[in-house]
């Protein structure tokens, strides 16, 4: 039996897996949110995925905590109570990204392997989906090693490099899931001008997640917390560090190539809906643009919202979990820019 050209069934499975990358981002987040990020001090891929079951092992997870600088420094009166309410949300963090990367994308695509259900031209694609889920959770290890010792919090530079990965993951798996949807490539795609304009207002997206994400791993959202002025100056007082890691790791810095980029971006962002609404005739093109746009102005006003609430949970977490469907949206308009039709083209695009 011949493999399918496109096969709906293999989309679904992958926008399911895209829609869990975002469950997990959201509850990254909230790990961050909560600094639940180091309650669990080692990395066990497969045992780790059982739960402390008696008051012995959660004892031990607890002296295990105990023994890194975030307890001695920030936390030396915590509770056993108070520590199992943070192990939690790391513990359910690492069970979700096991669930994606070894259920959902490893299993379904054995399953789906099994079935031919897969296009012969995704097969290797799927692969690299999984390869990179691995990586991902690597990464996130290393990220919580590097506030294991000397700290006490994880990098901001490791921080920004675990949601850099997730997004690329999220990036791959929703094109992919186009793909399978669609089938292969037909035409020629926009003209270049517009398809390179598209990846640009990607890039932006995703440029400034990263810079969040900065933000965040710095704690750069607790300081400046008016706006659109920082402390009542345009730009935050100069640092004291000139090399590229002292840059990366202050808070006004930071906070302030947040802002500009997100100003960037939005510019672009509008102008780029505004200019493809006439000139293009795609509906779906058009409608996706504007969506994009509309959303990013939504998500500019929950930043607001987070930094003068001086990162409220709700604010926050619904700050960062927008982010990562901007991303899938985004990802969404660079296919189809990629993929416009000969109609589309004869609208004088």
């Amino acid at each position: 039996m011949r493999l399918p050209l496109k096969s709906p069934l293999t989309a679904a499975w992958l926008f399911s897996a895209a829609f869990l990358i975002i469950v997990l981002v959201a509850v990254g987040g909230a790990t961050r949110l909560t600094q639940s990020g180091l309650s669990i001090t080692d990395w066990k891929p497969i045992s780790g995925v059982i739960p402390p079951q008696t008051s012995q092992d959660w004892q031990a997870e607890f002296d295990n905590y105990k023994k890194i600088p975030q307890f001695s420094e920030i936390n030396p009166h915590m509770q056993m109570d108070q520590f199992k309410g943070i192990f939690w949300w790391e513990w359910t963090h690492r069970l979700i990204a096991r669930v994606v990367v070894g259920v959902v994308l490893f299993g379904g695509f054995v399953v789906l392997l099994l079935l031919r259900e897969i296009p012969a031209r995704l097969i290797w694609r799927c692969v690299g989906l999984f390869v990179l889920g691995g990586a991902q959770g690597g990464v996130g290890w290393l990220m919580v090693a590097s506030g294991l010792s000397q700290r006490v919090s994880v990098a901001p530079e490791m921080l920004a490099a675990h949601l850099l990965m997730a997004l690329l993951l999220l990036i791959a798996t929703v094109w992919t899931a186009f793909e399978a949807l669609e089938g292969g490539k037909r035409g020629r795609g926009a003209p270049g001008g517009w398809m390179a304009a598209t990846i640009i207002l990607l890039v932006l997206v995703v440029l400034q997640c990263v810079l969040g994400a900065f933000v965040a791993g710095n704690q750069a959202g607790l300081v400046y917390n008016d706006w659109p002025l920082m402390n009542g100056h345009v730009l935050p007082p100069a640092g004291g560090s000139h090399d590229a890691m002292g840059v990366l790791h202050d808070q006004g810095v930071v906070q302030f190539a947040h802002r500009c980029n997100a100003y960037l971006l939005l510019i672009y962002a509008t102008a780029f809906a505004v200019i493809l609404g006439r000139k293009a005739q795609d509906d779906g093109l058009k409608f996706t643009a504007t969506a994009l746009s509309t959303l990013i102005w939504v998500q500019a006003t929950l930043g607001v919202a987070t930094l003068v609430t001086v990162v409220a949970f709700g604010f926050a977490l619904t700050h960062q979990v927008l982010a990562a469907c901007l991303v899938a949206l985004a990802t969404a308009l660079t296919w189809m820019m990629a993929r416009a039709d000969r109609g589309f083209r004869r609208g004088r695009f």
